[in-house]
C-alpha cells in the first residue's frame, strides 16, 4: 500500500464506536429513533452517529484521505464521485444489516474499508454482539485477531451452502433458484452482507452472492475473501471495482463453488 496503515488503530477505533453508539441502543431504540429513507430502508439512530463517529476520526489514520458513509451518500449522492478521486477513500457502512438491529434481532456489523481509484486496499468487519473483527490488508491475507482465516476446504459443489440475494436470469428469486437447482445444498440469507462475508472467510459458509454492489456493503467483504484464498468478482467474472455500485458480485469459497452459482443464476 502507497501509505502504511496501522490496522490494529482502524479495528480499535471501530470497536469502540460500536461499544460507544450501537450496542447500548440495541433492543433500546426509541420509535423517533428510527426513520425510513424509503419505503422499507431504514435508518436508526445508531447508523447516523457511528457514521459521524467514524467521520471525524478515520482521516487521522491515514493523512489526506477522504471519507464516504451509506448515510452520506443517501444525503448526497453525488459524494460517490469521491471514489474516482486520487485520495484513498474510507467507506463505512455504520450499521450493516440495520433492519434486524431496529427490529431488536442479531444479525449485524460495521464495515469499513480503504481504497484508492476503485480498488481495495483494506478492509474490516465488525461483529459487535460477537465482539469478532475480522481484517485484511491487500496481499497480507485476511485475519481474526492473530489467527490467519482460510475458506473452507474444497467441496462437491452440491454440498455447499451460502446466501443469495437479487434474482436469476428469468426473474424467479436467486435463492430459490439455487435451491431448486438440485446443484448446492442449501441458501440462508442473514439480511447482513458482513457477517454472511465473515462466515464465508471463516470456512463456516461457501458463497454470498447480491444483485448490487454497493461499496459501502461489498468492499470490505470482497477483499477479504479474496485474502482467504476464496474468489470474490462480479457476477460477470469482472474484478470488483468499487467504482460500479449496481452490479451483482459473487464471492466464493472456491472457484468451483464460484462457477456452480454463477451457472445457475444465468441459466435459471
Amino acid at each position: 500500500m502507497p501509505q502504511m496503515i496501522d490496522s490494529g488503530a482502524v479495528a480499535n477505533l471501530i470497536r469502540e464506536t460500536a461499544r460507544t453508539l450501537i450496542l447500548p441502543r440495541f433492543r433500546a431504540l426509541d420509535s423517533d429513533d428510527i426513520r425510513e429513507k424509503k419505503p422499507g430502508d431504514p435508518v436508526t439512530i445508531a447508523d447516523i452517529e457511528t457514521e459521524r463517529a467514524l467521520t471525524r476520526l478515520l482521516p487521522a489514520i491515514s493523512d489526506g484521505s477522504k471519507v464516504l458513509g451509506e448515510e452520506s451518500v443517501a444525503e448526497d449522492p453525488r459524494q460517490l464521485e469521491l471514489l474516482s478521486s486520487d485520495e484513498q477513500v474510507w467507506i463505512i457502512d455504520p450499521v450493516d444489516g440495520t433492519s434486524n438491529f431496529a427490529r431488536g434481532e442479531p444479525g449485524f456489523a460495521v464495515i469499513v474499508a480503504l481504497t484508492r481509484h476503485g480498488a481495495v486496499e483494506a478492509g474490516w468487519i465488525y461483529d459487535p454482539l460477537g465482539d469478532l473483527m475480522i481484517h485484511a490488508i491487500k496481499g497480507e491475507g485476511a485475519w481474526a485477531g492473530d489467527r490467519r482465516l482460510a475458506v473452507a476446504t474444497e467441496v462437491p459443489p452440491e454440498r455447499i451452502t451460502g446466501s443469495a440475494y437479487g434474482r436469476a436470469k428469468s426473474g424467479v428469486r436467486a435463492a430459490k433458484a439455487l435451491s431448486a437447482s438440485g446443484r448446492i445444498r442449501h441458501v440462508y440469507n442473514r439480511g447482513c452482507s458482513g457477517l454472511e462475508y465473515m462466515a464465508v472467510a471463516q470456512g463456516n459458509s461457501h458463497f454470498s452472492l447480491h444483485s448490487r454492489s454497493l461499496p459501502w456493503d461489498h468492499a470490505a467483504g470482497m477483499l477479504i475473501v479474496s485474502e482467504a484464498g476464496g474468489k470474490a468478482a462480479f457476477l460477470d467474472g469482472a474484478p470488483y471495482d468499487t467504482r460500479i455500485p449496481d452490479r451483482p458480485v459473487l464471492a466464493a469459497a472456491s472457484e468451483a463453488g464460484w462457477r456452480t452459482v454463477s451457472d445457475v443464476i444465468a441459466n435459471s
